[in-house]
């Protein structure tokens, strides 16, 4: 290998070798037509279409009473306010642990169902997949089939084409700037937003992300298509370390097909397999590939090539099945006349399966359990203590108070690990008892100033540890924070 590499040439991004005839190192892109096609596979994929985007530009319309103050839309990321809304579920900026969980959950799921069937998200969920299917159909609906639609890029320009050129440009926009606008409604509430937007008082930022995702969404389904599954998704890359042997994956059975012949009406079957070498599984492909080739990283397991030679299948009266859903396991005995066998438990998905169920129940009970209040406290910086007149020493703090209901609350501030001190916040009196009741408003941050002093001889360390404990007032949830109290070098 060493001598073929030192002896070959690069040439205007070309490279040579003895003997090999120049192999570009670049390749321009080859535009796929995808031709259009029916069948089991197809009509799923366009149920899944019609669910997914009906949820996605949905969503952000269903109402959610919260109470008072509260925005009533069930999903909304409150940037602003520093909130995410889901249903009855509210998440802190300080949880964004759960956003973590979440992602954790859907990565594990995620191996989990590709070890079992393959790139089915990539053939069906994906973003990419489900605008990309849109667009096409579109494309289909303005410029016709597969032929069709090469033979008019390959005419010259003319006002019919350019007329129809225009007019599928125009829809791609069109369904861009609606998802792009779909999106922006995640974080505004969706009515006052749609009113803003047409009527031109929306923010410079809101039009700014829906121009920025109108954009990406027309060049990646539009113009980039399956470019976004080969060259820039991570996934294919890595996603066949999920497989193993009893994967369902979209495989050709080459046992059966070969060798290749095309089919005649005296005899459909003679000396060839049941492959007639119509390449109509190629001409279905959103990506371009060949399933007859074998497994490939760009194959998104879309299974329109199944529907394409079932159909061929059918009018020649071959059994279904020469490509199909089938695992590497399987080939191998029908190859062979063995008895089939699917294994669902597998090392691996026994460990996916527990790793979801472990992280899905850690959130579960995270989320059931949770608390509604919490404390910051901040050490003043400047100065660190002051020694008063009488000789004693007092830090301040800055204490923030999280309620996190929909109710206002009374809370007590004391103190643990420092004697004799002596506490006081700006602006609230203490009561008889010496008590200082700090009020908090429902679903917000109450900030207060709080001053700790002591006795010089109590305060034996440069700094002393102690902890803070707020109580609500009538004596219900407590939560405690640690700190440190400052004084001289001893």
């Amino acid at each position: 290998m060493g001598a073929q590499m030192s002896d070959a040439v690069v040439v205007d991004n070309t490279v040579s070798a003895p003997g090999q005839r120049d192999q570009p190192l670049y390749a321009d892109r080859v535009k796929v037509y995808p031709k259009r096609v029916s069948g089991t596979f197809r009509k799923l994929k366009w149920w899944l279409v019609g669910i997914l985007l009906t949820i996605y530009y949905l969503t952000p319309w269903i109402r959610w009473d919260r109470g008072p103050g509260a925005p009533d839309q069930a999903v909304l990321i409150d940037m602003p306010n520093r909130r995410a809304y889901f249903f009855f579920i509210e998440i802190w900026p300080q949880e964004i642990y759960y956003l973590m969980g979440l992602m954790l959950l859907g990565a594990v799921g995620l191996f989990l169902v590709t070890s079992l069937a393959g790139r089915v998200w990539c053939g069906y969920g994906c973003p990419q997949t489900v605008w990309t299917d849109l667009f096409m159909l579109v494309e289909r609906w303005i410029e016709g089939d597969r032929n069709a639609r090469i033979k008019l890029d390959k005419q010259p320009l003319s006002p019919a084409k350019a007329g129809k050129k225009v007019a599928k440009h125009a829809a791609w926009l069109v369904i861009a700037a609606l998802t792009g606008g779909a999106w922006i409604m995640y974080f505004n509430d969706a009515p006052t937003v749609v009113a803003d937007i047409f009527t031109g008082s929306a923010s410079t930022m809101v039009y700014f992300f829906v121009a920025l995702f109108t954009a990406t969404t027309y060049l990646l389904a539009g113009w980039a298509r399956e470019q976004v599954c080969t060259y820039m998704c991570p996934w294919p890359r890595f996603q066949a370390a999920m497989f193993d042997e009893d994967t369902l994956i979209v495989t050709y059975q080459p046992w059966r097909g070969e060798p290749r012949g095309k089919a005649t009406r005296r005899d459909p079957r003679a000396k060839r397999g049941d492959c007639v070498d119509c390449n109509l599984c190629v001409a279905v492909c959103p990506m371009g590939i060949d399933i007859r080739d074998g497994l490939q990283m760009e194959c998104i397991g879309c299974a329109l090539c199944i529907d394409a030679c079932d159909s061929v299948m059918d009018k020649l009266e071959l059994p279904r099945g020469l490509i199909t859903y089938d695992t590497e396991r399987n080939q191998v005995n029908r190859a062979a006349g063995k008895p089939l066998s699917y294994r669902l438990v597998r090392p691996r998905t026994v460990l996916y399966t527990l790793l979801a169920l472990v992280i899905g129940g850690a959130m579960l009970w995270s989320l059931a359990f949770r608390a509604t209040l919490d404390i910051n406290v901040l050490h003043d910086r400047n100065p660190l203590f002051v020694t008063l007149s009488d000789g004693s020493i007092r830090n301040g703090y800055t204490v923030k108070i999280l309620n996190m209901t929909r109710a206002p609350r009374d809370f007590v501030l004391d103190v643990e690990g420092l004697a004799d001190s002596v506490m006081s916040v700006v602006g609230r009196e203490a009561a008889g008892d010496g008590t200082i009741v700090l009020p908090a408003a429902p679903d917000g941050v109450a900030t207060y100033q709080v001053f700790l002093r002591a006795p010089r001889e109590v305060v034996s360390e440069e700094a002393m540890p102690i902890t803070f404990e707020l109580t609500e007032a009538d004596g219900g949830e407590a939560v405690r924070r640690e700190t440190v109290f400052r004084g001289p070098r001893r």
